[in-house]
């Protein structure tokens, strides 16, 4: 059943999907189920952790905030005493210049909130850099098997979505915050300062405010979480959708496509809708409450005004009170439904961080220094999946400088023995050794320079042609990567281009031909100068022309060095050392060309297939030439009407 048509769920991405990025095989298949972690005070913690790196910084924006606070609270006081004093004394000098006094405390006032969100901005931006810095970094040294279990754009939401909702609510509410707590605590103090018995009333409305936040709360947090989660399976699959466009449209699927978007569009708008009901609750909710108790104040305090207990400034400034006292609380209610967004996000971002890599250096890996390139497996087994082995006690030996051929039918496991030599997997049984070292004990970094690798299908970067050469080597100068290039016989089409080595290149070198991108990435592979070298099916999307050229690149490439190279064409290995027939998951036979064709079992089976099937495309006169061929390799029998086409 497609996933398309019936689909209730975010689309599962298995390593063979489309804009995995995956440079090798198979892989576990399956969705990625998320954590739902809520331990708030522990995010908390952890946010807290990023921002004190910027304490001084934290430190002038309270010292600001205090500030802007304590003006802004002095106002109501301000009104009360010009009413009392210079209004009722009817002095009115006296009222210009408290009036004046008033202005100044505005301006000084304005330029402090200005100087405070200049600094938040500052401290949000710095916080979120490094939180976004740290996330990229952890995904830089966890193991393909992490990505293949995991939608791509499912990631990249929490690198950009949950992190900017972060920034939003650092830049936007650590001044509302500390403002509105130091807000309510002068109010209150000014309060009690003013009338005790007025303050007492004013403050009912705590208990009030405290059971409607804490109603909100149980209601808004789950909803913000389950929108992010469903923005972040609507943006996996758009990625997914885009890098896969060429499929889409080569089976029809535009429909279908569109339909799982509107699918899981629909519980994106539910879950928002759900979470933003309830966060649109508050104002209300907080709204209600404040009025009640400014009801409250206002037939309080006028009965106190009648009894000659409270005076009729003293009243108004309360009531200005009252109303300072409910902003702060309108506030952190607000406050509160950003914060449980942000903590949403924050404990996705969390989640990626808390992946341990699987692949740790050992602690004694050392680097390996020179090499001879000795290469060997012993009895390895491996399997994506537990339970499901792909390669089961595999045992080779690669001599320094040999040439080793892996062949056999798509999915025996071939690649598989190149993903676990280049360790982005580990065995599960079994070890595999250069020059003697078990490469377990060799650091990561040390290995993978060691190796050249050209793929099938190579990932060019949006970049110039010289710069995706360089990319095999840094440090390399620019003669080096046009003699790379040269090598590669790449330099003919690169001059072709409209800016020759400094065309930019489209994503995914979209701009090239599959010919074209393969020798850039031979060229690479050339640059890095690599000990061991790996080829998989590296000349399959040349033409015949260009291939002949291309081995002989590859050739000169290969002299001196250990080399792994995985061919369909079984007529590109005829020269290898060793060819090894893996099948189902065992090495089923070892030996040269010459020495397995003799032995007529699997591989004399797999060449003589695929040799005469050519034959049936060739013109007669090339058929006869064949057949002479034929007879040398494998017999007259077996040769029988290769001439007769």
């Amino acid at each position: 059943m497609s996933r398309f048509a019936h689909s209730s769920a975010p689309p599962l991405r298995g390593p063979g999907g489309p804009g995995l990025g995956r440079p090798f095989g198979p892989g576990p298949h399956g969705a990625f189920a998320l954590e739902q972690a809520d331990d708030t005070r522990a995010t908390v913690v952890r946010l807290w952790s990023y921002m004190r790196r910027h304490s001084f910084m934290l430190l002038g924006v309270v010292i600001l905030v205090a500030l802007n606070t304590g003006l802004g609270v002095l106002g109501p006081y301000f009104m009360g005493q010009a009413i009392d004093v210079y209004i009722t004394g009817g002095d009115l000098p006296g009222l210009a210049r408290w009036l004046a006094l008033m202005a100044g405390v505005l301006v000084l006032n304005a330029v402090g909130q200005w100087l405070q969100e200049y600094t938040v901005v500052g401290v949000s931006q710095q916080v979120v850099r490094d939180l976004r810095a740290d996330l990229f970094a952890r995904l830089q040294t966890l193991s393909l098997r992490f990505f293949d279990q995991r939608p791509h754009g499912e990631l990249m939401s929490r690198l950009t979505n949950d992190v900017d909702t972060i920034n939003m609510v650092l830049s936007s509410s650590i001044t509302n915050l500390i403002g509105s707590a130091l807000s309510l605590v002068l109010v209150t103090v000014m309060m009690l300062l003013v009338n005790v018995n007025l303050a007492l009333v004013a403050l009912v409305i705590l208990p009030m405010t405290a059971a409607a936040a804490r109603w909100l709360a149980m209601r808004t947090r789950q909803g913000f979480r389950l929108q992010q989660e469903q923005l972040g399976a609507l943006n996996g699959l758009i990625e997914e959708t885009i890098a896969g466009q060429r499929v889409v449209k080569a089976y029809g699927r535009e429909a279908e496509v569109v339909r799982t978007f509107d699918e899981i569009n629909a519980k994106l708008r539910q879950a928002a809708t759900r979470a933003q009901i309830f966060a649109g609750l508050g104002g209300p909710m907080m709204n209600f409450v404040n009025n009640t108790g400014r009801i409250i104040v206002i037939v309080a305090g006028g009965w106190l005004a009648v009894q000659g207990i409270a005076t009729i400034g003293t009243v108004a400034a309360f009531i200005n009170y009252t109303e300072r006292f409910s902003w702060p609380l309108n506030q952190l209610g607000q406050l509160y439904n950003s914060i449980q967004s942000a903590l949403a996000g924050a404990e996705r971002v969390f989640q990626v961080m808390d992946e341990a890599p699987d692949l740790p250096d050992a602690p004694d890996a050392r680097p390996l220094g020179r090499i001879r390139g000795e290469v060997m497996f012993d009895h390895v087994s491996f399997g994506y999946e537990p339970g499901v082995p792909v390669l089961k006690r595999v045992s080779l030996r690669a001599e320094p400088g040999q040439m080793i051929a892996l062949v056999g039918p798509t999915g025996a496991g071939k690649t598989t023995i190149i993903n676990l030599l280049t360790r982005f997997y580990d065995v599960d049984e079994g070890a595999i050794y250069i020059d003697g070292v078990d490469i377990r004990r060799i650091p990561k970094d040390d290995l993978r320079r060691r190796l050249g690798i050209v793929l099938q299908d190579n990932f060019l970067f949006a970049d110039t042609v010289m710069e995706n050469i360089r990319y095999g080597r840094l440090d390399a100068t620019d003669d080096e990567v046009k003699a790379a290039a040269r090598l590669a016989n790449a330099e003919t089409f690169i001059h072709r281009l409209p800016d020759g080595y400094h065309t930019r290149l489209t994503e995914r070198g979209g701009n090239l031909s599959q010919g074209q991108r393969q020798l850039i990435a031979i060229a690479r592979a050339i640059l890095a100068q690599p000990d061991i070298l790996i080829l998989d099916e590296a000349t399959s999307s040349v033409d015949t022309r260009t291939e002949k050229h291309v081995q002989e690149a590859l050739l000169r490439l290969m002299r001196g060095r250990t080399s792994f190279v995985i061919a369909h064409r079984l007529s590109t290995i005829r020269d290898a050392d060793q060819v090894l027939v893996i099948h189902g998951g065992e090495v089923i036979e070892r030996g040269t060309h010459q020495a397995l064709l003799a032995q007529r079992g699997f591989y004399h089976h797999l060449y003589y297939s695929q040799f005469k099937g050519q034959e049936r495309l060739l013109p007669t006169s090339e058929n006869k030439q064949k057949e002479v061929l034929c007879r040398e390799s494998v017999g007259q029998k077996e040769c029988v009407g290769y001439g007769s086409e």
